[in-house]
């Protein structure tokens, strides 16, 4: 049985992660794991809200907002609780409590996926996507993650990005691996050249022969162009609710057009959940 964690911020509680989680954990029969940030530092108030009149902390008032916290955070255990057992899964709930970022990177050690929200920051601020906190995330996990958007839709196709490098088809096989159970959906595997080139994917034999094991149902696009532009009008074309998958996600590594700003750009310019992951 795999194991699939769900990042969650108890204070603001996302239904998109909850929700892909607890469909990709009953597709494949895995254990879903609430990770609940409770990072002690982090509070749905801010500091100010705290003095009072006088200059000093009403502590009477620090009281009651904690207390509202606490309450917000029961009330996000008991709706994931909720979720699994209407989906009849296996799952359990961890309580992290030191700081976020730290506890999120050791709980990803022993996983073999991540979902979070693109949108996360276990902060009480705003911030455009992909957050520091998602950031910070991708570049030093220790498992595949998917990223989700805001809204949940219910998957009926695989894109997967392949450039010829080794950590595209890393990606594949990874994602293969873990979610053979999800080979009835359609799948087209998207790779882009320049129009010098010609039109047939890199290694074109080798790929397609990997393919055959893994997706042999899959369908093969090949675009002339600018790589980024050409994925992104690719992505928002498509009418079908889609999970993308690419590889790398590492500040030291450029490799052709799966550079770190790749899943950064498909994050802030699409709606797709983005699995990621590196070798």
């Amino acid at each position: 049985m795999k194991k699939i964690i769900a990042a969650i911020d108890g204070l603001k509680f996302s239904d998109s992660t909850v929700n892909y989680a607890v469909h990709l954990a009953r597709e494949i029969n895995a254990h879903l794991v609430g990770v609940f940030l409770d990072d002690f530092t982090y509070h749905s108030y801010k500091i100010y809200d705290l003095v009072s009149k006088e200059g000093g902390v009403n502590e009477e008032k620090q009281k009651r907002l904690e207390g509202k916290d606490e309450s917000t955070r029961k009330e996000s255990v008991t709706n994931f609780t909720k979720a699994c057992r209407e989906a009849g899964l296996n799952y359990s709930i961890h309580h992290d409590k030191s700081i976020a970022l730290q506890e999120l990177l050791h709980e990803s050690i022993y996983a073999d996926l991540l979902v979070i929200e693109n949108k996360e920051t276990l902060t009480h601020y705003e911030e455009t996507i992909p957050t520091r906190f998602i950031h910070d995330l991708l570049s030093e996990v220790q498992c595949p993650v998917l990223v989700v958007p805001k809204k949940y839709k219910p998957l009926d196709k695989l894109v997967l990005l392949y450039d010829g490098d080794p950590s595209s088809v890393y990606a594949i096989r990874t994602f293969s691996y873990l979610f053979s159970e999800l080979k009835y959906l359609d799948t087209e595997v998207i790779s882009v050249k320049t129009p010098r080139q010609d039109r047939h994917m890199p290694d074109n034999h080798l790929m397609k022969e990997f393919m055959k094991r893994h997706f042999p149902q899959a369908m093969y696009t090949v675009l002339q162009g600018d790589a980024e532009s050409e994925i992104i009008e690719n992505l928002k074309m498509q009418q079908q609710n889609i999970l993308v998958v690419l590889g790398a996600y590492e500040r030291s590594r450029v490799s052709r057009w799966f550079k770190p700003s790749m899943a950064d750009i498909l994050m802030a310019e699409t709606n797709a959940p983005l699995f990621i992951t590196h070798s």
